[in-house]
C-alpha cells in the first residue's frame, strides 16, 4: 500500500492548527483541498466496514475506509502533535500578537477559498452564513459548563468529542474551546506527557464525536453543499475576533485546574494596544505577517488545485 508524503505533510499542518487556540485543523483541511475527502473518510467507519471486511478481505476494506489517504495524515497530525505543536505552544505564549497576526491572514484568506469552492451562490444561503457567524461567537460562553459535569473522565469524554468535532468546522478551534473549559493545558501537557490516564478517555470522546459529527457533515455536503460551504465561511469570519493580534482581556474566570478562562476582550489599535498594556505593538511585523499568511494560504490553495498535484495525488493512491 502505497502512501502519500504530501498528505502526511497536510496532516502535520493540522495538528499544528490545533495546537493553537482560535485555529482550526479543518481550517487547514480546507486550505489543501482535502476537508471533504477527509469528511466523507471518517464518516465510513461503522458497521458497514465489517460487512466490507467479511466480503471482499483486506483490500477491499483498505479501498472502503480509504485508508491509503487517511493513514498518512492521521500520521502527520500525532506526529506534528508530539514535536511541532511544542514548539507553536511555545510561540503563542513567546510571540502571542506575531503569532496571532499570522494565523489571523491565514484563517482570513481560507474564508476566500471555500467561497472559491462553491459553485453558486445565492441569496437564501445568507442565513447559513449569520448561523455560523453567531454559532462561532456563542459556542465558546457554552464551554464553562462542561465543569458541571464534575467527574474528570466524564469531563475529559466531553471535551475530547466537543474538541474534535470542532476539528472538522473549519474556523472552530478545538484548542480555544478547550480553553474555554478551562482544560487546554490539562489536554496539552497530557499529551506531552504521554499520561494514559487522561489520554484514554479523551481520546474514547475524540473518536465518539468523530463517528457522529463526521456523519452529520458528510450528509450536509452531499445533500445541501453550498449551503454548507456558506455555513463553514459563517464559522470561518465568526472565529477571527479570536486571532486578533491587539486584544485586551477584560475578563476571566478560574477552570476546574485553576486555569484562567477568557471571557471578554476589547479589541484595540496597535496604537493603543501599545498604550495600555505597555508592550510593543510590533505593527510593522504583525501587517507583514498577516499578510504572509493571506499569500500562503492562496498560494496553496491554488498548487492543491492545480491538475498536476491531482495528478500526483491520484498516481500515489494507486
Amino acid at each position: 500500500m502505497k502512501l502519500s508524503y504530501s498528505t502526511f505533510f497536510k496532516g502535520a499542518g493540522m495538528g499544528a492548527a490545533d495546537a493553537v487556540p482560535g485555529v482550526s485543523g479543518g481550517t487547514i483541511a480546507i486550505i489543501t483541498a482535502i476537508y471533504e475527502e477527509l469528511i466523507h473518510t471518517i464518516k465510513q467507519f461503522g458497521p458497514g466496514a465489517f460487512v466490507v471486511w467479511r466480503r471482499g478481505g483486506w483490500q477491499a476494506l483498505v479501498e472502503y475506509l480509504n485508508l491509503r489517504f487517511l493513514l498518512p495524515l492521521v500520521a502527520g497530525i500525532f506526529v506534528s502533535l508530539f514535536s511541532v505543536a511544542h514548539v507553536v505552544t511555545w510561540l503563542l505564549q513567546e510571540q502571542t500578537v506575531l503569532l496571532n497576526a499570522f494565523f489571523f491572514g491565514l484563517v482570513l484568506a481560507s474564508a476566500i477559498v471555500v467561497r472559491h469552492r462553491m459553485e453558486t451562490w445565492l441569496w437564501r444561503y445568507l442565513p447559513a452564513l449569520l448561523i455560523g457567524i453567531v454559532l462561532a461567537q456563542w459556542l465558546p460562553t457554552l464551554m464553562p459548563g462542561i465543569a458541571m459535569l464534575g467527574a474528570p473522565s466524564l469531563m475529559l469524554m466531553a471535551a475530547g468529542a466537543i474538541a474534535i468535532s470542532a476539528m472538522l468546522l473549519p474556523g472552530v478551534s478545538g484548542s480555544f474551546l478547550l480553553l474555554t473549559m478551562g482544560l487546554y493545558g490539562t489536554v496539552m501537557e497530557g499529551i506531552k506527557a504521554g499520561d494514559l490516564m487522561l489520554l484514554l478517555p479523551f481520546g474514547l470522546g475524540c473518536l465518539l464525536g468523530l463517528l457522529c459529527f463526521s456523519r452529520l457533515l458528510s450528509w450536509l455536503l452531499i445533500r445541501h453543499h453550498d449551503a454548507t460551504l456558506q455555513l463553514l465561511i459563517g464559522f470561518i469570519i465568526g472565529s477571527l475576533p479570536t486571532l486578533w493580534p491587539w486584544r485586551e482581556l477584560l475578563s476571566y474566570q478560574l477552570g476546574p485546574d485553576e486555569q484562567m478562562i477568557p471571557l471578554e476582550y476589547r479589541y484595540l489599535l496597535p496604537h493603543d494596544y501599545a498604550v495600555l498594556t505597555g508592550e510593543s505593538a510590533h505593527m510593522i511585523s504583525a501587517l507583514a505577517l498577516m499578510l504572509v499568511g493571506v499569500i500562503l494560504v492562496l498560494a496553496i490553495s491554488r498548487y492543491a488545485n492545480s491538475p498536476n498535484h491531482s495528478h500526483k495525488e491520484d498516481d500515489s493512491h494507486a
